[in-house]
């Protein structure tokens, strides 16, 4: 097994996840099976506990672990679901290491972070390589050479190439500032970077230079001869339009990083299988379009200090992308903050479609159940996206079924009509303040109702190959369909649709369109005669792939253009 460590220098969000995920699929490309990992280096155990504000959207992967978004990053360009082998954090490494000390594992050796951290991370590491059957492991160590708390993975490296040097190969990513009063890339602080890495006893064997342009010749040689660089192992990465274009931008003919990697790893390079339909792909995405489609999308996890996070909903984001280069269609994706809607009163008109994604709490919730309103009365497409299924829910309870005082118990404990609650079995988790990774998460079976809009979406798809949506959860087994379609989804959440209210519901034009196979969880609604109102329990756009959009937002986005013609 071979091993690529893709470390960052200067600041964070240089874009390592793109790079490794671009490398990946480069190398998949070249007939290699590979599988990446992604090291965060907080405590955390998982990111389901860290605001998206703080550290961009938490993504679920089909067997229910709550990860970094670089491990979404890393499906859609590989085209793979991952597992919680592909991710690691400090949390669990410590939590092993002490579980084991515990139970005596050590034969009453003293614990130390040398050899025992280190081992237990480059265990970790070969675990999941093994775990895939993978021949190359492309490891992503999150933050920047030089942070306390990164020290021990980079140890851990540092003693993998040692042991193994023709198996591991050091690539870094460092930025190189634009600085436009003078005109000019400086290199300075990438060349401090690789500095730092020496002083770890760490030698990179390859470095992509990151730049707002790209990094020109002399630039590139100053970095070679300060950085003791084969200049040939120097790559320069400018910003692209889209992140899609990378791949291509990094392979070259016998020249480009995947070949250099294979070089330096012993390995053989081949033929690429794979870049006509990534060529055909990034052709849709640059093709000038006539039309574009107007976005709403109503959250509340957009804002930290002066500046809007588009991470908070990057998957989100990503699968709206998707469905409109099938459609050769542009979109102008307006982030409007739901707390603005309530005070402000945030003029929704002029929109030809309308988002409501993931959230948690009460704050915003007004905001989001008037947004609702406004997609069901005016007839504008509306997708609801978990907690936007469930506020879609509230207000059609308010204003249809006049019970004006439904909400859901996340936000008031005391509500007369409590159409949505909390799932049964969260309530002793919350009572004990147990809420890392017990909420429902992973891919769940959901029986689709026949005739519905959500049906017809998935028939379109039924046969593509390797179709996420049909990937079955192992865990998951001989579910009964009686005829009906049978689609996995992922999940992520404590509170549901209250049955008690079911029967009132569909009286009134309210469609539950997608139930668990028991029938008793209520996985997807629908409202008839409207163009496309559509709420989901589970989050689609998690699977939603840049080559297989997923039909749900395909279907949204063809909503909107039938309205156009």
């Amino acid at each position: 097994m071979k091993f690529i460590i893709v470390s960052g220098g200067v600041v964070s969000g240089l874009g390592k996840g793109t790079i490794s995920a671009s490398l990946a699929f480069l190398l998949k490309s070249q007939g290699y099976k590979i599988t990446p990992v992604k090291i965060d280096m907080y405590l955390n155990v998982d990111a389901g506990t860290i605001r998206p504000q703080e550290h961009g959207e938490v993504f679920v992967t089909h067997d229910g672990i709550e990860t970094d978004e670089d491990l979404g990053h890393y499906e859609r360009f590989l085209h793979e679901n991952l597992t919680r082998q592909n991710y690691i954090t400090t949390g669990q490494i410590y939590q092993e290491v002490i579980r084991r000390e515990r139970a005596f594992a050590y034969e009453g050796e003293d614990v130390e972070a040398i050899p025992h951290v280190t081992d237990e991370i480059i265990r970790r590491i070969k675990l999941a390589g093994e775990s895939h059957n993978s021949e190359i492991v492309i490891v992503e160590l999150g933050g920047t050479v030089g942070e306390y708390q990164n020290n021990i993975f980079f140890e851990a490296t540092r003693i993998m190439k040692l042991k193994s040097p023709k198996d591991v190969v050091q690539l870094h990513v460092t930025y190189l500032p634009y600085l436009a009063n003078i005109g000019e890339l400086k290199s300075k602080p990438a060349q401090t970077s690789v500095h730092i890495l020496n002083g770890m006893g760490i030698h990179p064997d390859i470095i992509v230079a990151r730049a707002e342009k790209p990094v020109d010749k002399k630039r590139l040689e100053r970095l070679a001869l300060f950085c003791n660089i084969n200049p040939d192992y120097i790559f320069s990465s400018p910003d692209m339009p889209s992140v899609y274009d990378v791949p291509l931008l990094l392979t070259n003919s016998g020249k480009g990083l995947d070949d250099v990697c294979l070089k330096l790893l012993g390995l053989v390079p081949k033929k690429h299988i794979l870049l006509n339909s990534w060529k055909g792909l990034t052709n849709k995405i640059h093709k000038k379009s006539r039309k574009t489609l107007k976005i709403a999308m109503v959250g509340k996890y957009f804002v930290t200090g002066d500046y809007q996070l588009a991470d908070s909903y990057i998957s989100v984001i990503e699968a709206l992308k998707h469905a409109s280069w099938k459609f050769g269609v542009d979109l102008e994706i307006s982030w409007i903050d739901s707390e603005d809607i309530e005070s402000k009163r945030k003029n929704l008109e002029g929109f030809e479609g309308i988002v409501v994604p993931q959230g948690w709490g009460s704050r915003g919730t007004e905001g989001k159940i008037s947004t609702a309103k406004f997609a069901r009365e005016n007839k504008v497409p509306y997708l609801g996206l978990c907690f936007g299924m469930q506020m879609a829910t509230i207000e059609f309870a308010r204003n249809v079924l006049l019970m004006k005082h439904a909400n859901t118990t996340e936000a008031n404990l005391k509500t007369k009509h409590p159409v949505i609650h909390i799932m049964p079995n969260q309530k002793e988790y919350l009572a004990k303040r147990q809420y890392g990774g017990t909420i429902r998460l992973g891919a769940w079976p959901c029986l689709v109702k026949k005739g519905t809009k959500l049906e017809k979406a998935y028939l379109k798809y039924e046969k593509v190959k390797g179709a996420p949506w049909f990937t079955q959860n192992p865990l998951f087994t001989g579910v009964r369909t009686n005829g009906r379609l049978l689609i996995h989804e992922r999940h992520r959440h404590r509170y549901e649709f209250n049955n008690k209210y079911r029967d009132r519901y569909e009286k009134y034009g309210f469609v539950i369109s997608g139930t668990s196979p028991d029938g008793e969880l209520v996985e997807a609604i629908e409202i008839k005669d409207h163009p496309f109102f559509v709420g989901t329990q589970f989050h689609p756009e998690y699977i939603s792939r840049p080559l297989v959009p997923h039909p749900i937002f395909v279907s949204f986005l063809e909503s909107i253009l039938a309205l156009k013609t």
